[in-house]
């Protein structure tokens, strides 16, 4: 199923601005849909608060429940969309939302940087194939602040394309991510 890409408006960004919520959205997004009790056992917590933030999460339209003939008395929830961005101008004005915003950005650079520390350490059990296919790179560019824009939605239009083709056989999941911002001069 495709899902769509969101720009997070003021509540959403405040609702996932909360570790296990963050966490719940992450692993419905990577693992497929999955009951409270399930996420409770993955995340490590306790299902009444699994499913009080999986709950708090679909007020705001981040995850919705999934019908599951047979499912009984259990609630499957699915993460509502594919991914998720925010321009920081958008959320200026209010001190808490800045704030909100400000720990969503650390909480998820951790996360990628856990991932790429956890691929770098077994990355030599994965196939040549992968080894080479990998890529850790970076560019240093003299951009204006709108050609970073037009830079980062073009690499996102490519991104997508390659995200809504069929998966092929070998396929794995990848993680992919964007990250571009000014240096001061003489910074590294």
């Amino acid at each position: 199923m495709d899902l769509p890409e969101i720009q997070l408006n003021s509540e959403q960004l405040r609702m996932l601005a909360h570790p296990l919520r963050s966490r719940l959205l992450t692993a419905l997004r990577m693992d497929g849909p999955a009951t409270a009790t399930r996420l409770a056992a993955e995340l490590g917590t306790n299902t009444g608060a699994t499913s009080y933030h999986l709950r708090q999460l679909a007020t705001v339209g981040l995850v919705v429940e999934e019908e599951r003939p047979g499912s009984g008395r259990q609630r499957w929830w699915r993460a509502a969309q594919a991914s998720h961005g925010w321009v920081d101008a958008d959320f200026a004005g209010d001190p808490d939302d800045r704030a909100a915003a400000d720990w969503l950005a650390g909480h998820y650079l951790r996360q990628f940087t856990e991932m790429a520390e956890h691929w770098l350490l077994e990355r030599h059990e994965w196939p040549a194939a992968w080894r080479e296919a990998h890529s850790f790179s970076d560019f240093l560019l003299e951009l204006t602040p709108q050609r970073l824009k037009q830079l980062v939605q073009d690499l996102h239009e490519v991104v997508l394309r390659y995200r809504d083709d069929p998966p092929a056989e070998g396929s794995e999941r990848v993680l992919l991510t964007i990250h571009g911002f000014p240096l001061k001069r003489g910074e590294r």
